[in-house]
């Protein structure tokens, strides 16, 4: 099912096309389009766009197409196309019949070239790669006409079909728009419009040995889809002249318009193509869908809600200029509506074992605990209660510092949803001088209240029956680069984060989650939020992700620039 956007009142984008409705522009269409290459797994930035794009469209009545634009083979597979459609409609977003395929164009695009050959605008260049750089010029220079650009028509549609026919190896010619040497924008500089490129399509095969540059494919596959806003980042701002080139000479009427706006900088990420496949292909990552990853894929198995992610884009807005988001605010989106849904139970990540000595041997009680604190139609679970349980090897201390309310020598703790209990004795390994066991006592009067006297216990901590929990895998994902700003380092893997995984293999859990479903999320009382692994989570023996700690930086970063 398709969720709507929240618009913005300050998008300039809406502005736009508030605009051009009023001028009567396109018959009062509105057409989008979201057109990724398939040759990698969509990320977070990508995401914002999906939602941009399908957003508009169905804020104004129009149409999003889903558009592959497949014109580079290399690189490029039916995995990336098959994973670009699943994440998009776990994201909540359909597109009808409207899948589109740039190759499917290919022969149309070929038309086009050959076209804006007849009208003297493209011409078959001869110059290697190397001497094309060379002739461009610089940002303070001019550059040369190529020796081949003044070749006559005939001859230029000769060599392009010869190059077509697979008559010429890669880099012998290219075919150029004739545009301007001297231009100031040095996109305009005659730029290429096809190259020969001998490289089997995971869809085309063989049949083509030249392909399309993406500026010359992108547009016109805008238009012959009758694309109205063709919305895209701001790196192509400087291609736009190019893009209305290609257009205002081909098509007459219904010329779709190009739109830029800032691209998702998130924190501690990086969200270049290039870098995430480097991160994949040397295996500093398990693969696109690992769940430190930034792609989509990577955020559904991690346990992030499509609509938390939905959520952030539209609280990060559309704006005109790059700046860098902070990753905490898709953390607390995402904690705020994992808040909501996530039925909560109880895990011991690090278990010390505890002996309630005066509780009776072989009476084990079932305490009745709500699902979720403020969601009554969420029921109820029973837990059982026995005399020896696991508590978090962090929630006692020998020598406590002054404000550790927590189980320590003379002290006395609650037990989540249970009793009070007070601390007798510990066990140490006599080599190693570890605590492997402590002994405590209860108030069995205090299951449903205060102790007798009247006293204030202030330690609030979890547990789990040791002989009714059930051992899980627990995974501690943090975020994969220690500084904040990764994607502007060259040498960016030095930053990556060697603590961005711990592994934990004798957590213990409440049998309620022993049947966890791949996906299905839990806030570990006092521990954060979890999710059951999409990819290793078996019956019986679930495999926990941590999505996010309890604790909200975004919200303390707030208040503090409040």
């Amino acid at each position: 099912m398709q969720q709507p956007v929240t618009p913005s009142p300050t998008d300039f984008i809406r502005d736009i096309i508030d605009n051009d409705l009023c001028a009567g522009k396109n018959e009062g269409r509105v057409a989008t389009r979201f057109p990724p290459e398939p040759n990698g797994y969509i990320h977070i930035g990508h995401a914002k766009s999906v939602c941009l794009n399908f957003g508009l469209a169905l804020q104004y009545k129009g149409t999003c197409n889903l558009r592959m634009d497949d014109t580079d083979p290399i690189g490029e597979s039916m995995e990336y196309v098959e994973s670009i459609i699943r994440d998009i409609r776990w994201l909540g977003f359909d597109w009808d019949q409207r899948l589109f395929y740039a190759s499917d164009y290919f022969e149309k695009l070929y038309a086009f070239a050959v076209k804006l050959i007849k009208k003297g605008v493209a011409y078959v260049c001869s110059l290697n790669a190397d001497e094309i750089r060379e002739y461009r010029g610089t940002f303070t220079e001019p550059g040369k006409d190529s020796p081949y650009r003044n070749r006559l028509v005939k001859e230029n549609l000769d060599l392009f079909a010869r190059m077509r026919a697979g008559e010429f190896p890669d880099g012998a010619h290219t075919l150029r728009a004739k545009i301007d040497m001297a231009a100031p924008n040095i996109v305009m500089r005659d730029p290429i419009l096809y190259r020969i490129k001998r490289e089997p399509h995971y869809r085309t095969g063989n049949k083509w040995v030249i392909y399309p540059m993406y500026d010359f494919a992108h547009c016109l596959s805008d238009a012959l889809e009758n694309i109205t806003h063709s919305i895209c980042t701001l790196e192509f701002e400087n291609n736009r002249p190019l893009y209305d080139w290609i257009v205002e000479r081909l098509i007459e009427k219904n010329r779709p318009r190009q739109i830029e706006f800032a691209r998702l900088n998130l924190s501690y990420t990086v969200l270049s193509k290039r870098r995430l496949i480097e991160l994949v292909q040397k295996k500093y990552v398990n693969g696109w869908d690992d769940p430190r990853m930034p792609t989509v894929s990577g955020m559904r198995r991690r346990g992030y809600t499509p609509e938390a992610i939905r959520q952030f884009c539209a609280a990060i807005g559309v704006a005109k200029n790059d700046n860098l988001i902070d990753v905490a605010l898709l953390e607390h989106c995402v904690r705020e509506d994992l808040n909501e849904r996530a039925p909560r139970a109880m895990c011991v990540l690090r278990p010390l074992k505890v002996i309630i000595d005066n509780y009776p041997e072989g009476k084990v009680q079932q305490l009745n605990c709500a699902n979720h604190p403020k969601r009554p139609d969420m029921g109820t679970r029973g837990v059982p209660f026995s005399r020896e349980i696991y508590i978090e090897r962090e929630d006692f201390m020998e020598n406590p510092p002054k404000k550790y309310n927590r189980l320590a020598p003379g002290r006395e703790v609650r037990l989540r949803n249970a009793y009070v209990i007070k601390f007798e004795k510990m066990v140490k390994d006599e080599k190693s001088g570890e605590i492997i066991e402590l002994h405590c006592s209860y108030a069995p009067e205090t299951l449903e209240g205060p102790p007798a006297d009247g006293r204030k216990v202030q330690g609030v901590i979890h547990w789990v029956s040791t002989e009714h929990a059930i051992p899980v895998e627990v995974r501690l994902y943090d975020r994969l680069f220690t500084i904040s700003n990764p994607g502007a380092e060259e040498e960016f893997l030095k930053f990556l984060n060697p603590s961005s995984l711990e592994i934990l293999q004798n957590s213990m859990a409440e049998q309620s989650i022993a049947d966890a479903r791949p996906l299905l999320s839990y806030q570990f009382e006092r521990q954060g939020y979890f999710c059951a692994d999409e990819n290793d989570t078996k019956p019986g023996k679930p495999v926990f992700n941590r999505i996010v700690p309890l604790r909200d930086s975004w919200t303390k970063i707030s208040e503090k620039e409040a």
